[in-house]
């Protein structure tokens, strides 16, 4: 009998944040990896409940306090992607947290093309071998991860690595 999908929620405010602390996503992670990872795929998002002043029209990832914390965050866990809630938009989230961007009305987020690239190479690669050593299949997932971002990646690249 095939376990049911649930999603695990962090909860950050401006404390864990300000002060760079990832106490509150490394309680949770450490358990779903005692777990084991594979067991937890695609369900972990963050709730985050980051004070604002009024008429601040920032969005989240547009904050520099925020993006810091993900960046250290992405520091500890470069592989996190893995377990992030993709279909709830986590993981464009997170990519929005560490990929310089802009935001457009019409358009919605507008990633700086390069900094994705680079970005979505090195997730590539290092979930590539994240996964070999969990004894996880990577290219699907590694490949649906790509379309997430708007890239197509042939069979043969991965081949290569």
């Amino acid at each position: 009998m095939a376990a049911e999908s649930k999603t695990i929620a962090i909860a950050l405010n401006n404390d864990f944040i300000n002060n760079l602390d990832l106490s509150p996503a490394s309680t949770v992670i450490e358990q779903l990896l005692r777990d084991g990872a594979a067991s937890h795929e695609q369900q972990l998002r963050f709730d985050i409940n980051y004070d604002l002043e009024p008429g601040d029209p920032r969005e989240l990832s547009e904050i520099p306090e925020i993006r810091l914390w993900f960046v250290r965050l992405d520091a500890k866990y470069p592989w996190l992607a893995f377990l992030l809630d993709w279909k709830a938009g986590e993981f464009a989230r997170y990519a929005a947290m560490l990929v310089p961007h802009q935001f457009s009305s019409q358009d919605g987020i507008q990633y700086n093309p390069e900094a994705l690239e680079i970005f979505l190479m090195h997730k590539i690669f290092i979930l590539g071998d994240w996964l070999k050593q969990q004894d996880i299949p990577s290219l699907s997932r590694l490949k649906s991860m790509a379309q997430m971002l708007g890239y197509e990646l042939d069979d043969a690249f991965f081949e290569i690595f």
